[in-house]
């Protein structure tokens, strides 16, 4: 089964890419159609190592494939010099929607951080305005070529910065105007959930939901923290929840596994993880397991009951699409369709919706499934 980027992959004579998909963790800034970032930076006098827009995805995915999640990060350095103005916001987001369509996606949300949008002139409210604007005519765009789809933002703050709580207030005053919930990113190891404790607070005291990078670049007390500290209801990657699993033996098929304490409650609570596989890889997250596909813990969790669901992290940096995790998670694990509408229900109940249109894109989902 040849796997690319924007190819199609099939289970039974089912095109993956025709099936409703719901993607939860994806960058706004990790999603640059390399064309855009060149015409964008020629905009706006930015540098760029390739003019090709071929040449320049591959140099973005060459350079993201480091084994560390401090080297993957500086590749946004570039994607993020061409997103300063409302132009270029709006238009990226408006690309973005429509990307997510053409993959297949019925419900997704889109993570991006404000602060890292303002260095031309643009306010916090500006920024977020534009990227709203892009994101509505991107359901436009793909509502009159016949496929409807909703995008939500997650609005996030830099863990290293000291913007967590301005930021907190920023979500919550765009709450019913696009906004759906919070998180925070950037460099996990050394920055713990609870060093933005003030802005958790109060985000819990507006029960407005959070969703934190933890157990990517960092262990079981990023993942503590996560939920103790952030009130995280999904944990952004959370691949190293494997870490907190003590193999004892085999029964069967059957592999015997202890909990620790929190992997209990992550998966007694049915924490989603928002595993992004590829992207794993890059990072060097699941190094502790090995570096193939092969060795992520990604099926070993599912297997156990967690509520997993896959997610593509940065397109751009990873060169892939949902449909092409699936498809290597398919081809890697032996999934069939079940498996893959599996994940589809967990993300949708994970989603950051009311309860009843949580309901309403089960039903979408399940009956594109049927079909």
């Amino acid at each position: 089964m040849p796997i690319e980027q924007n190819g199609d992959a099939s289970i039974d004579g089912v095109s993956l890419r025709s099936l409703p998909k719901v993607s939860l963790h994806d960058h706004l800034d990790g999603g640059l159609r390399p064309a855009t970032i060149i015409e964008l930076a020629d905009a706006a006098g930015v540098e760029v190592p390739e003019h090709d827009a071929a040449a320049l995805g591959g140099w973005i995915a060459t350079q993201s494939d480091s084994g560390s999640l401090v080297e993957y990060l500086k590749t946004f350095d570039l994607t993020t010099a061409v997103m300063q103005t409302r132009e270029g916001l709006t238009r990226v987001a408006r690309e973005f929607v429509e990307d997510l369509a053409a993959d297949g996606v019925v419900y997704g949300e889109v993570r991006w951080a404000p602060e890292q949008h303002v260095s031309k002139g643009l306010s916090l409210d500006d920024a977020v305005d534009a990227v709203q604007r892009g994101i509505d005519e991107g359901e436009d765009a793909a509502a009159a070529a016949g496929h409807d789809i909703r995008v939500g933002q997650l609005i996030s703050a830099m863990r290293h910065t000291d913007r967590s709580l301005e930021i907190a207030r920023l979500a919550v005053s765009w709450r019913d105007r696009g906004a759906v919930g919070f998180d925070i990113a950037g460099p996990e190891d050394g920055f713990p959930p609870s060093r933005l404790r003030e802005a958790f607070d109060y985000l819990a005291s507006q029960f407005f939901p959070t969703t934190v990078h933890a157990g990517e670049a960092a262990g079981i007390d990023s993942i503590r923290s996560a939920l103790l500290d952030g009130r995280a209801l999904r944990l952004g990657h959370g691949v190293r929840i494997a870490s907190d699993l003590e193999f004892v033996g085999r029964e069967g098929d059957d592999v015997q596994v202890r909990f620790g304490d929190v992997a209990r409650w992550v998966r007694d609570r049915e924490i989603p993880l928002e595993l992004s596989p590829s992207s794993n890889l890059q990072t060097g997250a699941v190094a502790a397991w090995g570096e193939e596909l092969s060795d992520h813990p990604f099926d070993l969790l599912y297997q156990l009951g967690f509520a997993v669901t896959v997610n593509v992290d940065n397109r751009t940096m990873s060169g892939t699409s949902l449909t092409r995790e699936l498809a290597l998670l398919t081809e890697t694990f032996d999934y069939d369709l079940a498996d893959i509408e599996a994940f589809q229900l967990n993300a949708a109940a994970g989603a950051f919706l009311p309860v009843e249109e949580r309901e309403e894109l089960v039903e979408v989902i399940a009956a594109g499934f049927d079909r």
